[in-house]
């Protein structure tokens, strides 16, 4: 067992990332199903609705999961509440201090992990108490790091500063990748885009099949004055590089963002005005396949890369 396998109390060191509008109930229970930690995506759900997804959760698998929660949301009170009551043992919190939440959960009896984008924000969350840290390099897709510091150098520089369980996360979608990240100095490893495509994920199947397109380069990280997020570059990043031409104010940039285009996109299928997040690493995805089909292969090619290693010595 490893550090990160028993603080959740799971098979392999693979963690899910908590995707809005990729990460209901059947993409979290498979995962957890299939030996891995699923985490639903508290970020794309109105308070009840995640409370239904818990539930849901609860009723498809008996092994742990956990829910993410962007800390920025505004009803954030009344989900933590909802995860308090509903019993759910583990919280992963992004896009906030870790400060506000981490006392509150774990005096409950619930496991937190934060996730960071640098050293700095990884000591913080230490400090404030979480049980381990997901650091994300800039190859992830969606929100991300203004600091663009790739996962490769991050995770080393993280384990440098931190004595917590680490997790990796940010092109991250093979066992080789996973083998790499823990070489690093990664406990364990947090997937996204690969379970994006994935049968159970709750997005699109428009979507799904732009990951499968996605080649080196068609991503990019944009709007870092609002909040960093990498996107597949279609007519609404267009948009956004044009606007950028001109240089535009904050409010501009707002406006051409307008509300819920991660939904239209990825949810609704819309492949031209829609936010499309996914990572880098989408250039290696080219397929959909169920999640115990992923989970199996990632650890069958996990076990060969050790081997393969073992034998450049």
């Amino acid at each position: 067992m490893n550090r990160i396998t028993q603080l959740f109390n799971i098979k392999y060191p693979i963690v899910q990332g908590g995707m809005i509008w990729n990460s209901g109930y059947k993409l979290a229970s498979a995962v957890s199903n299939a030996g891995g930690l699923g985490l639903l995506g508290a970020g794309s759900m109105y308070p009840e609705v995640l409370r239904e997804h818990i539930q849901k959760c609860k009723k498809a698998t008996d092994k742990p999961f956990g829910v993410n929660v962007p800390m920025l949301y505004p009803n954030i009170e009344e989900i933590m509440n909802i995860i308090v009551e509903e019993g759910v043992k583990i919280v992963f919190t992004s896009a906030g201090n870790p400060k506000n939440w981490t006392s509150f959960l774990k005096e409950r009896g619930i496991t937190v992990v934060h996730v960071v984008s640098s050293s700095k924000f990884a000591l913080k969350a230490q400090e404030a108490g979480v049980d381990a840290v997901v650091a994300e390099g800039f190859e992830a897709g969606g929100h991300n790091g203004r600091e663009e510091t790739t996962t490769m150098t991050l995770i080393p520089m993280v384990r440098e500063n931190i004595t917590i369980p680490l997790i990796a996360a940010g092109g991250i979608a093979t066992g080789r990748g996973m083998l790499a990240a823990m070489v690093l100095g990664a406990d364990g490893v947090q997937m996204g885009s690969r379970f994006a495509a994935s049968f159970e994920s709750s997005s699109h199947d428009n979507f799904k099949q732009t990951i499968l397109e996605v080649k080196e380069g068609d991503t990019h990280l944009t709007l870092k004055e609002l909040a960093p997020v990498r996107l597949v570059k279609n007519k609404f990043y267009n948009d956004v590089q044009e606007l950028y031409a001109k240089c535009p104010t904050v409010d501009e940039l707002k406006t051409l963002l307008g509300r819920a285009r991660a939904k239209r996109g990825m949810f609704e299928g819309d492949l031209d005005e829609g936010e499309l997040e996914i990572g880098q690493i989408a250039g290696l995805i080219h397929d959909i396949k169920p999640v115990s089909q992923i989970v199996e292969e990632v650890m069958t090619e996990f076990k060969a890369a050790q081997i393969q290693v073992a034998s450049l010595l």
